[in-house]
């Protein structure tokens, strides 16, 4: 719960904090002034009312509680004024530590309430002022620097001599520690004893002698004195008693005010420490209680001292209660707003709302650097105020480390950057900003002095750069600036307006002022308005670096690691008996070659071990060769940075992969698997994360291992990408064998030079991944690794049982002779079908229905390759188509099928469901092909071998999609018209020999007929078939042929005749593509022969079989030969008309005609192939036209 100040609500513990309530505007003397108080923390009890003394109490006599602790003025109890005016030098960073969320961001100033006034009265007084600033992001710190008692306290040690000398020589000689006055402890002492009658109630006063009065002063201003003197801490006391704890309060950055309080005064946000008593007043919420001689009237000091206190506090009224010679005389209300009006005490509040602005603007301006300490300073009397940067001045001359604000200004941008680092996930444009505080922190930071530190710092520095997601170089977000170091630029620090240059300007002042960062050279000039209203506006991010390349960044962030693992090793004391490593010397990576390595035996132990290690991690084992405690910072930080590296490596590894640098990719996930193995070695229990992330790397390092097996022709360059080594690998090489030989993963890391090798570690690489999944719980934790896990040991197990296959096929293929299946093939293919067994098994736990087809089509493949192996080999004359051969052809098929039924549909994926198909359908072909070839018949009938024959055809036919438009589409087209050809010739085959049963012959007969006439029209479709075309034609005349010779009227003999000479008329189109082949070969010919480059005979026209043509050509001849002679025999001896006399002589004297040219043709043996086609079109062109003429008579 929060209050507003002077309510008197309870107060709430420190670090309650809320939003603060907005205080409500104030009208002070005619000018309005914007204010408002939230106490953040307050330590003090629920405000008591004061007790109004009697008139004539007198104040020398102290009341019975004087000095006593007292719960109603809380820790002011114990002090001689409840308000000591001597600032402690660390206060503001106190404050700060406790409300370290407000620092960097949304305050801009930071300090004791006792410091805030004496700047705001600067302009108003002659006393001097020296203080201390420090900024941290857009908030300055403010704190009282009393520079001769920081001589006095290190004049013993010799320190700060450098900085004497520069004072002695500005110094105004009027400021000196005066001793204080007998008067000046009297006041203090009767304000004490007022406040502790106020607080007493009864009024009761007990006489006390005078000497014991007086002894009681003399220890009471010793006391102040020396409290003053205790909050500087020894210049080296500070650096190791933070280094240990962070949070040390026993060196004067205790938060030790009763109250600290959210003060907007205008626009400028404050966070103050104030220890000012409030009372409750009755019909008042809350009033301060002041004490003042009657004979001295108020100054406009005093008045703007008790204005700001009200204000700061926000209490509304004042009492005043008069006393003359510490006798009592009468009490005065006046309210807040009033003060500044008061006799003798008139000011301007619109004036300390400028003088506020304006020193807020000139230190905003000047105090550019993080880090640095600066010294803001006005001598006594003087209207000169001076900015100095001590810490560069201290660098010029002496170590940093005897600034003793060194150590608590690092702490402090350290701590600020912790808290926005535990919010940046929702705001990353702070970034830049935790980046410049962290590097500001380092800059003031000794390794010797402060390890802890500095490792933390660099690994969070690591820890901003995005290794999981791709850089969004979003200008809005990270400001493009190659200025990284600095938040600020340099030139930022002296950078005046035009009308400033009087103000900024130290042309006339004495030679050590050329030391100061900025001058005002009047205080008068704080009073106008706006004067220093700033065009140095502190920026509201910092620049974060811009890399360009996942690579850029990761070598940023293991930079980072690197030096964090530097400070936590130089921090573990060093064993006797550590084996001495040289960062400098490289360490080997192991490149074994096959005949060394053991093969996939040796893989299978290694793979037992490490599983073995793995489980072991779950039990609690953990060891370090360096001797770190486990629990212990050192060993806590170390087991981060480690884990980052890792991670760092990994995505360079992926990468790497990215750009099939394989080589480099396998060097970085090794680096990231020792790391992990350093990790496991220290880590007690091993976290989920940590164990889905080491599935993720020997997933990658699997893919890599597959990548290198399928690029094998690079090998060469991919060694060399993974023997190279950089400089920062090496290090953290070697600071991870300080803990562990770093080898348990080097079964999965290393590059062989064997093609099985790298497939069975890539496979292994997978199945380890998956068993941790497994006996780590987290299948159902993370799905989504589990299901890419088991697709690549899926794709992984198809690969090598792809190979295997490929093995045995080629040991089928270099079998000699009348050798049966050997030993070694029956291993290969055991081999390949376990391997598509498993893969399928793993594809259809996941439900991946393709890559499983895929599988069962692979599988189905194999079987094809053992029905080959089968097939028997005495010779073509006594070769049968074997039961073995049968056997795995229908396992085959069983493969293929289960595919399909794997898919359900071809929607589900079109290019594999096309695929298993056109697979299906040709081993079905080959099955009908080989049975027909070579034909069981020992074994079977000729009937049953004819069914199954057709069966098989037709079941090809039924897979073979000749319809739909595809790249595959020809082939199909081709295939349905071979099986139409093959069956045709059967069933011609059987007419010729069948005898018997007519109405089988018939049923043949008109099965011949339909598969001539579709294999024609398919074969018609394709424009590269034209042999095939022709001897089906061919086949068509012959069997026209055999039915003409059991025809025994003429007219149906002639029917026929002229049936076969119109199929024949219809082989023009296969004899245009062959006469186009033969003339494209031709003029490639007389290419060929003027350019001496290419005599590649038959280039363009390889696809034309010459002696096929040659072949069909002659029995083309010959036939048509027979044809005509026959019809003009049939035409000459018949009597009957066809169609008319003119028809029929017309078709008699073509015919006679065609016959002698074809006679003088084949007559003619010198012919070219292309002569004798181009004869044989002219003839067919004739009887297609006498054909047409007769308007089909004929027919």
């Amino acid at each position: 719960m929060e209050e507003l100040c002077g309510v008197g609500a309870t107060a709430p513990l420190r670090g309650d904090v809320e939003e603060p309530k907005q205080g409500s505007v104030l009208f002070l003397g005619g000018n309005e002034v914007k204010s408002s108080a939230v106490v953040k923390y307050s330590s003090a009890p629920p405000q008591a009312a004061f007790a109004r003394l009697q008139e004539k109490t007198d104040l020398k006599l102290p009341p019975a509680n004087w000095l006593r602790e007292s719960a109603k003025l809380g820790p002011a109890g114990t002090t001689i004024l409840g308000n000591s005016k001597k600032s402690k030098p660390f206060s503001s960073f106190g404050m700060a530590y406790d409300f370290i969320d407000s620092v960097g961001n949304d305050v801009d100033v930071v300090s004791d309430s006792e410091n805030i006034k004496k700047l705001l009265k600067i302009p108003y007084s002659k006393s001097h002022v020296s203080m201390a600033v420090h900024r941290i992001g857009r908030t300055l710190l403010l704190d009282e620097l009393d520079i001769q008692e920081l001589f006095m306290r290190s004049s013993q040690t010799g320190d700060w001599t450098w900085l004497k000398e520069f004072y002695q020589r500005l110094i105004d000689q009027k400021w000196q520690r005066k001793k204080k006055s007998k008067e000046h402890w009297y006041q203090k002492a009767i304000l004490s004893k007022f406040l502790y009658y106020s607080i007493n109630g009864d009024g009761a006063a007990q006489p006390v002698p005078s000497t014991s009065e007086q002894h009681q002063e003399g220890p009471v201003s010793g006391d102040s004195d020396e409290a003053g003197r205790a909050s500087w801490p020894a210049p080296f006391e500070m650096p190791s008693s933070l280094s240990e704890d962070p949070g040390a309060s026993n060196q004067g950055l205790k938060n030790d005010f009763v109250r600290n309080i959210l003060w907007t005064f205008e626009d400028i946000h404050m966070l103050v420490g104030s220890n000012m008593p409030i009372f409750g007043g009755g019909r008042y919420p809350a009033v301060s209680l002041r004490l003042r001689d009657n004979n001295k009237p108020i100054n406009v000091l005093t008045g703007i001292d008790y204005w700001l206190d009200n204000l700061i506090c926000n209490v509304p009224e004042l009492v005043m209660c008069f006393h003359v010679n510490g006798i009592v005389q009468k009490y005065e209300m006046i309210k807040t707003e009033d003060i500044p009006n008061l006799e003798n005490s008139n000011f301007s509040t619109k004036v300390i709302k400028d003088i506020a602005q304006n020193i807020l603007s000139f230190l905003k301006s000047n105090c550019t650097k993080e880090g640095h300490t600066y010294w803001l300073f006005k001598a006594s009397g003087s209207d000169i105020v001076k900015l100095y940067d001590l810490t560069t001045l201290c660098e010029e001359t002496e170590d940093k480390y005897q600034n003793p604000f060194t150590m608590p200004v690092a702490i402090l941008l350290y701590k600020v950057a912790c808290n926005m680092m535990l919010k940046k996930n929702q705001n990353k444009k702070h970034y830049g900003t935790i980046r410049t505080l962290l590097l500001n922190c380092l800059k003031l930071l000794d390794n010797g002095r402060h390890p802890q530190i500095i490792a933390s710092a660099n690994y969070m520095l690591s820890e901003l750069f995005q290794l999981d997601e791709p850089k969004k170089e979003d200008s809005t977000e990270f400001p493009i600036n190659g200025n990284s170091d600095e938040s600020y630029s340099e030139e930022e620090e002296e950078m005046p307006d035009s009308d400033e240059n009087g103000s900024y300007s130290n042309s006339s002042d004495p030679p050590d002022d050329n030391k100061a960062v900025a001058i005002i050279k009047s205080v008068g000039e704080l009073s106008v308005p706006e004067k220093y209203k700033s065009v140095h506006r502190i920026r509201p991010s910092c620049a974060f670096p811009v890399c360009h390349g996942t690579e850029e960044r990761c070598r940023l962030v293991l930079n980072y690691v690197l030096e964090g693992l530097k400070s936590v090793d130089s921090s573990v004391k060093k064993e006797g008996d550590l084996p001495a490593a040289d960062p400098s010397t490289p360490i080997p990576l192991k490149y074994e070659d096959e005949s060394t390595s053991g093969g996939p035996e040796c893989l299978e132990k290694q793979m037992a071990l490490f599983l073995d290690k793995m489980g072991s991690f779950q039990k609690g084992k953990h060891s370090s060769q360096s001797g770190m405690i486990p629990g212990s910072w050192q060993y806590k930080m170390k087991l981060q940075l480690i884990l980052k590296s890792s991670k760092a490596y990994y995505v360079l590894s992926d990468a790497a992969m990215i750009l099939q640098k394989y080589g480099r990719a396998l060097r970085y996930i090794k680096l990231a698997l020792q790391c992990h193995d350093t990790y496991c070695c220290l880590c007690a229990s091993m976290l989920p994360e940590v164990l889905v992330f080491l599935c993720q790397c020997l997933t990658l390092c699997g893919d890599i291992q597959l990548m290198l097996a399928q690029n094998a022709n690079n090998r060469a360059a991919y060694l060399e990408e993974y023997n190279y080594q950089t400089k920062e690998d090496q290090e953290i090489l070697h600071s991870l064998h300080r803990e562990s030989s770093c080898q348990v993963f080097a079964w999965a890391t290393d590059l062989s030079t064997d093609l099985e090798c790298q497939l069975s570690i890539s496979c292994k690489c997978y199945e380890a991944a998956y068993e941790i999944l497994l006996f780590s719980n987290l299948k159902n934790r993370n799905p989504e690794q589990h299901v890419q896990v088991l697709k690549r040991m899926g794709n992984i197990r198809n690969e090598i049982g792809v190979f295997y296959m490929n093995q045995a096929a080629a040991v089928q293929t270099e079998r000699v002779g009348n050798k049966n299946v050997s030993t070694t093939e029956q291993q290969l293919w055991k081999k390949s079908f376990s391997c598509f067994e498993e893969g399928i098994q793993n594809f259809e736990s996941i439900d991946d229905a393709t890559n499983a087809a895929l599988l069962l089509c692979n599988t189905g493949r194999l079987m094809r390759i053992c029905a080959q192996a089968h097939c028997a080999t005495e010779g073509d004359f006594k070769r049968e188509f074997s039961p073995e051969e049968a056997l795995y052809y229908n396992k085959a098929i069983d493969y293929y099928l289960k595919a399909l039924r794997s898919l359900g549909e071809r929607d589900v994926h079109p290019a594999v469901w096309d695929s298993v198909n056109w697979e299906l359908s040709t081993t079905y072909f080959t099955m009908a092909t080989l049975q027909q070839d070579y034909a069981p018949l020992s074994r079977k009938a000729q009937e049953q071998i004819e069914k199954e024959v057709s069966e098989a055809m037709m079941k090809s036919l039924k897979y073979c999609d000749v319809d739909t438009v595809s790249a595959r589409q020809p082939l199909c087209q081709y295939r349905a018209a071979t099986i139409h050809h093959r069956l045709a010739s059967m069933y011609h085959s059987c007419l010729r020999n069948q005898v018997g049963d007519e109405h089988l012959r018939k049923q043949h007969r008109v099965l011949a007929d339909l598969h001539y006439s579709k294999a024609v029209r398919l074969f018609q479709l394709l424009k590269d078939a034209p042999c095939e075309f022709l001897r089906v034609q061919l086949e068509r005349v012959a069997f026209a042929e055999f039915q003409m010779a059991s025809q025994n009227s003429s007219a149906g003999k002639l029917k026929t005749l002229f049936g076969a000479l119109d199929i024949m008329a219809k082989t023009k189109s296969a004899f245009q593509l062959i006469r186009k082949e033969l003339v494209a070969e031709s003029e490639q010919i007389s290419k060929d022969k003027s350019s001496a480059e290419n005599t590649l005979p038959n280039d363009s026209s390889a696809g034309l079989n010459k002696e096929e043509v040659l072949k069909l050509l002659s029995i083309f001849e010959s036939r048509m030969s027979f044809l005509l002679l026959q019809s003009i025999k049939l035409l000459t001896s018949t009597k009957k008309k066809i169609g008319g006399i003119n028809e029929e002589e017309v078709v008699l004297k073509t015919n006679k005609h065609v016959y002698s040219l074809l006679l003088r043709a084949t007559a003619n043996r010198s012919a070219t192939l292309l002569e004798r086609v181009e004869v044989i079109l002219n003839l067919l062109e004739q009887l297609t036209q006498t054909s047409e003429a007769s308007n089909g008579g004929i027919r």
